[in-house]
């Protein structure tokens, strides 16, 4: 009997420290080799378990997270080139959503698709990351993620409350501007990684980042007592994403938040009154061209 009382003891402990010490994300990898000729498909295997481990393992911060509180990710890596045994080039598509408050719903925070992605990967190598030196493209370019994530969870639950890791999302990229590989430096498009961190922390994109609070914190997250409320305020916070318009129309930022957001909104005044689904396919229209035929929907209903 006291020999099972001591494992009962040992094991809620245990259960106590990992919930404790739990990292911030609950990220799921997939790796595609499908376009990779050849039948020795054993490095891909490899190459899923360390990055899961390096995602999932490392503490970004230094918060305190529940295991219920860690936040839900998906990176699918695409290879669409083995340019030597351990090179490669390939696409990285980065989702992450949290909960609504009192709800069993989901919201996506982030859908992007990054097509700038060579790395090199040894089988039997550790991925080796710093915050002060660019070690490899792989490890940065994860980590570089990872705070963008984090990051935008934060923002969703409190005004500006991702800036700390959008900084260090920043450093990453200044800790790159060596790199031989792409997606790191202001001449080489407007759509990278550069302009990713660079844009989140420019006070011409404020009123994104007040929209971005505003639609979960204030709207999503109170409409499991009060939908119309809801609605409401999540109408009033896109309509703060005008002035990011009126700076520079289709610009990178407001292609993110709506890679992430039009089929939610959608979703959402295809149930409003005629005013507000009026109001909303206007502004929509106006600030989100590419998904005109999506927002055709919210006045034709579903």
């Amino acid at each position: 009997m006291r020999n099972l009382i001591k494992i009962l003891i040992v094991l809620v402990l245990a259960i106590s420290f990992v919930n404790v010490n739990a990292q911030e994300l609950n990220c799921n990898i997939q790796i595609n080799s499908s376009q990779i000729q050849g039948s020795d498909k054993s490095i891909f295997d490899a190459m899923q378990k360390a990055i899961f481990e390096f995602m999932n393992s490392r503490k970004w911060t230094n918060n305190v997270y529940k295991n219920t509180e860690r936040i839900e990710c998906t990176i699918l890596i695409n290879i669409t080139e083995q340019v030597s045994t351990n090179d490669f080039k390939a696409t990285i598509q980065v989702q992450s959503r949290r909960p609504v408050y009192n709800t069993s719903y989901f919201t996506t925070t982030l859908n992007h698709l990054d097509k700038e992605f060579e790395f090199k990967f040894n089988e039997f190598d550790p991925l080796e990351y710093s915050e002060t030196t660019f070690m490899s493209n792989l490890t940065s370019v994860l980590a570089f993620y990872a705070n963008i994530i984090i990051a935008l969870d934060y923002d969703s639950f409190s005004l500006n409350g991702g800036t700390k890791y959008l900084q260090k999302a920043q450093a990453i990229v200044g800790n790159a501007q060596g790199a031989r590989e792409a997606g790191w430096k202001a001449f080489e498009g407007e759509r990278n990684r550069y302009w990713f961190a660079q844009n989140m922390l420019h006070k011409n994109y404020a009123p994104l980042r007040e929209c971005f609070y505003k639609y979960h914190r204030l709207g999503f997250d109170v409409m499991a007592k009060n939908v119309q409320g809801g609605r409401a305020v999540v109408l009033q916070s896109l309509k703060l994403l005008d002035q990011v318009y009126q700076r520079k129309p289709g610009n990178f930022q407001l292609q993110i938040f709506f890679n992430a957001k039009s089929n939610e909104i959608v979703e959402l005044f295809t149930e409003a009154i005629p005013k507000e689904k009026a109001e909303a396919t206007n502004l929509l229209n106006k600030i989100d061209a590419n998904n005109l035929s999506k927002y055709e929907k919210i006045t034709k209903g579903k």
